[in-house]
């Protein structure tokens, strides 16, 4: 027997400096008298956080108690098949906050609840709504990347509507105290406990008695098919990626320069835009009447000097890329000693403030010219017309802006230096973006070949939508296929270009999508499986094809009626003879049973 408890969210202030704080699972499984032998485990994600803690214990004596841990809500955004399997397998949902962080409060409400609804699919899993702390009036946060007011706190009206939303129980727990955690919170998750295991215990038994009420001959046994290969996702190199570009600056278009026009620092502009309305103001993507925050022209103006000589300084429709890379004279000798400190905060996601801080500490080794520095970065990145006074910045407080801001630039002209030509349409790029997400394009564009030094570049093979679709994954690191054909279209133009992530995403959204299919459905549907293996196979997606072949198999019966069962190969048909169900032998079974009972009817027993 067997209780599994999911928690999602993070009791922890978002400004909070106590980060030893035990979290409220901890606290319970270490408290409870009723928890022993208890053992944790982490799961990491790409960036190397942990994504969860799995406890394993025991509760009442000899039930095994299972809980996954998840701190942070960005698991459904990076992994929503991990998140799904995590709630389909919950008896027990625990969902936590502070109230003191009205941020996250609303990004759960609005962002993650519908999804947690979504997951959940009408299952009648209890939820239980853990409010934690003690409400006070904090400082507003205005670090450059926050911009809102953290002042106002979460109100008990406000998790109560949420609460009801979700059809949830809701508790307050003021402090993680013997009271709140065993009496209060322990009182309620273990009969929600009590309630799984009495739950499951009545099944077992409603099957038991199913099996022991008829005593005669007993129809053949179907086995359970066999289980068809899973697939699993790849780790995002997102920030990665745009990061290496930093360091080979392939197709760099702006260089920053000393006032002695020393040693240069290249960068790219569509990168630098994306991240401050600064740099869209110097490169000429908006004009100093667009910026609505005269602080912004003023600190442009006091720190770079674009040199007029350059025939493309406010030109954001993109340039041959003969063309040399725009010049910018740094103004402030200390900021430029730490421009390339800077532009690795950038190009790495902006949101390791803390590295940053300590890099330029380390190198100024001055603490008046840090802070001013830092005062420098802030406002280069701060959004129009927000304050600035917050002298200290937290990593968990600063989102990452690449997936959201870098949209701006996708198929638009502005700073795109590179034309594709497909089906008579054309669709602006910037070769940085694509260098840095996809080495078949970085050989294309910095090798012996013709696109090397043209702008405008014809592509073949593939259609306009699905191109498109390719470039909204290289610059945002996420697409959503609105069909299985459009995904398949997706899958071959990623294996034309060797975008391997992308392969695997489209390989998942395939095989999610076929497994949700009814038996009706799949039997009246048009869409052709075999011709889905045959295009797996022909563009070595070998775990899509392995996987349609089990699934062919699987559904036997349904396949082996339809046209396209003749078009399997003699390898591919004896693959599904051999793994078919259900199988020869329980078909022979059944039809030997059908004809005992038949044969029992005819028998009269009253005369």
């Amino acid at each position: 027997r067997s209780v599994n408890i999911v928690a999602f969210g993070n009791e922890r202030d978002g400004f909070s400096e106590d980060n030893q704080q035990p979290s409220l699972i901890w606290s319970y499984l270490g408290r409870s008298a009723l928890i022993s032998q208890i053992d944790s485990s982490l799961s990491a994600s790409h960036v190397g956080n942990p994504v969860f803690t799995e406890y394993q214990a025991c509760v009442f004596g000899n039930v095994r108690l299972v809980v996954h841990d998840c701190p942070v809500w960005d698991i459904f955004d990076s992994d929503w098949y991990t998140s799904c399997r995590l709630i389909g397998g919950a008896d027990i949902i625990v969902i936590k906050y502070s109230v003191n962080d009205k941020t996250s409060f609303q990004e759960l409400k609005d962002s993650y609840v519908p999804m947690v609804k979504k997951a959940l699919n009408h299952c009648s899993v209890p939820v239980i709504i853990s409010a934690i702390g003690a409400r006070k009036n904090g400082v507003p946060c205005t670090c450059p990347l926050c911009t809102s007011d953290r002042r106002s706190c979460v109100t008990t009206s406000e998790g109560v509507q949420l609460a009801k939303e979700l059809g949830a129980t809701y508790l307050e727990l003021h402090t993680l105290n013997d009271f709140y955690i065993q009496k209060y919170f322990g009182g309620v998750l273990e009969y929600f406990m009590i309630q799984s295991l009495n739950q499951k215990s009545s099944e077992k038994m409603k099957k038991r008695k199913k099996t022991q009420k008829c005593h005669r001959v007993q129809p053949p046994q179907l086995e359970q098919p066999e289980k068809m290969p899973i697939l699993k996702g790849e780790a995002s190199h997102y920030n990665a990626d745009l990061h290496n570009l930093l360091y080979c600056c392939q197709c760099a278009d702006v260089a920053f320069y000393p006032e002695d026009l020393g040693t240069a620092v290249e960068a790219h502009k569509v990168i630098l835009c994306s991240v401050s309305h600064l740099f869209m103001l110097l490169f000429g993507v908006k004009s100093p009447s667009d910026a609505h925050d005269a602080s912004i022209v003023q600190l442009a103006q006091s720190l770079f000097v674009v040199e007029a000589g350059d025939p493309f300084p406010s030109s954001p429709r993109g340039v041959p890329p003969c063309v040399p890379p725009v010049k910018v004279v740094v103004k402030d000798s200390v900021f430029c000693s730490c421009l390339p400190d800077i532009l690795h905060f950038i190009y790495s996601g902006a949101f390791q403030w803390e590295r940053l801080e300590e890099d330029i500490r380390k190198k100024l080794k001055d603490p008046e010219k840090t802070e001013y520095v830092l005062e420098k970065v802030k406002c280069i990145l701060k959004t129009p017309g927000k304050l600035n006074t917050v002298k200290d910045c937290r990593s968990h407080q600063i989102k990452r802006l690449y997936n959201t801001s870098l949209r701006l630039f996708f198929n638009t002209p502005v700073l795109a230096d590179v034309i594709f030509k497909i089906q008579g349409a054309t669709v602006p790029a910037h070769r940085a973006v694509l260098v840095a997400r996809c080495e078949v394009m970085a050989a294309m564009f910095n090798g012996n070949y013709l696109e090397a030094n043209s702008v405008l570049v014809p592509v073949y093979g593939v259609s306009k939508d699905t191109f498109l679709s390719f470039l909204e994954y290289l610059y945002t690191d996420s697409c959503c296929p609105a069909s299985i054909l459009q995904a398949m279209s997706l899958l071959i133009c990623a294996e034309m270009y060797q975008v391997m992530r992308l392969q695997h995403i489209c390989e998942l959204y395939i095989i999610t999508q076929l497994q949700s299919m009814p038996s009706r459905e799949l039997a009246s549907t048009s869409l052709s499986i075999v011709s889905l293996l045959k295009k797996a196979k022909f563009h070595n997606s070998d775990c899509l094809s392995t996987w349609l072949l089990h699934f062919i198999a699987t559904n036997y019966l349904i396949f082996s009626q339809k046209p396209e069962f003749q078009e399997l190969s003699v390898e591919e048909r004896n693959f599904v003879e051999m793994h078919r169900w259900p199988s020869n032998l329980y078909l022979k079974q059944l039809a030997e049973y059908r004809n005992y009972i038949h044969s029992q009817k005819c028998h009269c027993t009253v005369m």
